[in-house]
């Protein structure tokens, strides 16, 4: 009776450890392979999500690229701009030295109109003189009315100085009529190529700042695409943080899960070893009893474990599994940024020298006005637009002259119809004046030319800035 309490006693204690295990608040509602199904799942989203933090970060690294080139391209733009600058103060320098000159000029134009006037005076008074004497007074007349001989030599020396004053007026008088017109011709052109420069180097300069301005504006866009992508890419790194979050989570409750089971296997295996122990103090102290007693202790010991394990089953088959799969989109951004840095021509063209001849000038040189008339200016990259486009056909052989300006360039080609343009002719764009800038077209809607902007560049004239200022003059050579 006393075995038989004592391995009750056993048996109970064994059961209890076993129950207090399983009733552990832990996560056995679902099983291992439900937790891992949601780890994967939650994987699969961050593989998802950090897809797109790659994409909005290859975007911004991108932008910077682009917002790169424009910084340089700004930074080219202000150098033209202080170049012109420059060119500016030097020309108002010259244009006060001329207007001084002008003034000089002006006195000089009123001192030999007093003296055309004194002459003109003196050459009345005779007139006056000879009209009074009927006209018949004569140089013979003035030598014949001589009283001695030495009064003769005297009046003769006089008609002599009078004859040869009278020529001298004549002389001076009409050479001061040239001076005069040739003075005022000076004065004249002059104005005009000062009025000329003024106005060019006005429309120059407001052309620079309108450009200067759309660069800024365009800089100030990529500036918010940026700021805008960083917001993105700081709200994935989040939504990240938030599933890495949960994988720990279940990675946590799978390991509690499995310590579960393992405490559970233990508590088994102890209540197993308590049986038998209790078994066999039984046969030891009672033998005569001992193969009834084991035989009512071990059905309570195979019912426990049935039970344990019964128990263990049906928690596993309550728990349903649940699996999803959650497909990975990321977001496509697209890059429009279209440099060209050369121009393929076919072999055919002659004048594929005028369109290349510049490629080697892009990105290294800059506009300055009145720039490209010296072998320094050349080598430095250092053009207007018609310095450039001499220089440029001058490379396939096609001289045309001294370098001048755009309204020089309008003399030379044969004007076609812009329909009918092809690659290696000249282009011309109403800017500050009409016919303002030129450049040559290299086919593609684009053309080459040294810009106000950004110095020798391709340029693109189908759309935008130039595209609005394209004329449709178009000269073949």
């Amino acid at each position: 009776m006393i075995l038989r309490k004592k391995l009750l006693v056993l048996s109970t204690t064994a059961m209890l450890s076993l129950g207090s295990i399983v009733a552990v608040p832990a996560v056995h509602a679902e099983s291992i392979s439900d937790l891992q199904n949601q780890q994967q799942t939650i994987q699969g989203q961050r593989s998802g999500v950090q897809s797109e933090i790659n994409a909005a970060l290859a975007k911004i690294k991108a932008l910077q690229i682009e917002q790169a080139t424009l910084t340089e391209q700004i930074l080219r733009i202000e150098q033209a701009i202080k170049d012109n600058n420059a060119k500016i103060d030097e020309t108002k320098v010259q244009i006060d030295e001329t207007n001084a000159e002008i003034k000089k000029l002006k006195e000089d134009i009123v001192a030999l109109q007093k003296r055309i006037e004194q002459r003109n005076e003196v050459l009345k008074e005779r007139a006056v003189s000879y009209q009074e004497s009927g006209g018949n007074v004569s140089y013979i007349e003035v030598l014949l009315g001589a009283t001695s001989f030495g009064n003769f030599i005297d009046r003769v020396g006089a008609v002599a100085t009078m004859v040869e004053a009278d020529q001298d007026i004549l002389t001076q008088h009409e050479a001061d009529k040239k001076e005069l017109e040739e003075k005022q011709t000076a004065v004249e052109t002059k104005l005009a190529d000062l009025t000329s420069m003024k106005i060019e180097l006005e429309g120059m300069r407001a052309q620079i700042e309108e450009q200067k301005s759309q660069s800024l504006q365009l800089s100030a866009s990529l500036k918010g695409k940026e700021t805008e992508t960083a917001t993105l890419v700081a709200d994935l790194k989040k939504r990240d943080a938030n599933l890495a979050a949960q994988v720990v989570k279940i990675q946590g409750d799978i390991t509690a899960e499995l310590n579960r089971q393992a405490e559970i296997a233990a508590a088994k295996k102890r209540a197993e070893e308590l049986a038998e122990k209790a078994a066999r103090e039984a046969a030891k102290n009672a033998p005569k009893e001992s193969t009834k007693k084991k035989s009512s202790s071990e059905p309570s010991v195979t019912k426990s474990s049935s039970n344990s394990s019964t128990t263990n089953s049906s928690s596993k088959n309550n728990s349903t599994t649940n699996s999803s799969t959650t497909n990975n989109s990321s977001k496509n951004y697209d890059n429009n940024d279209d440099t060209n840095t050369s121009v393929s021509i076919p072999p055919s063209r002659n004048l594929s020298a005028a369109i290349t001849a510049g490629n080697k000038y892009i990105g290294n040189s800059v506009y300055v006005f009145g720039g490209g008339r010296s072998q320094s200016d050349i080598n430095n990259g250092r053009f207007d637009c018609s310095a450039f486009v001499y220089w440029a056909y001058a490379q396939a052989g096609i001289n045309l002259g001294s370098v001048g300006n755009t309204d020089t360039l309008l003399n030379y080609g044969t004007k076609v119809s812009a329909s009918d343009m092809q690659p290696g002719d000249m282009v011309f764009f109403d800017t500050y004046k009409k016919n303002g800038h030129v450049g040559i077209y290299v086919g593609g809607g684009k053309f080459i030319g040294s810009q106000s902007s950004t110095g020798v560049a391709i340029a693109n004239m189908s759309s935008g800035y130039w595209a609005q200022h394209f004329n449709g003059r178009v000269h073949r050579f």
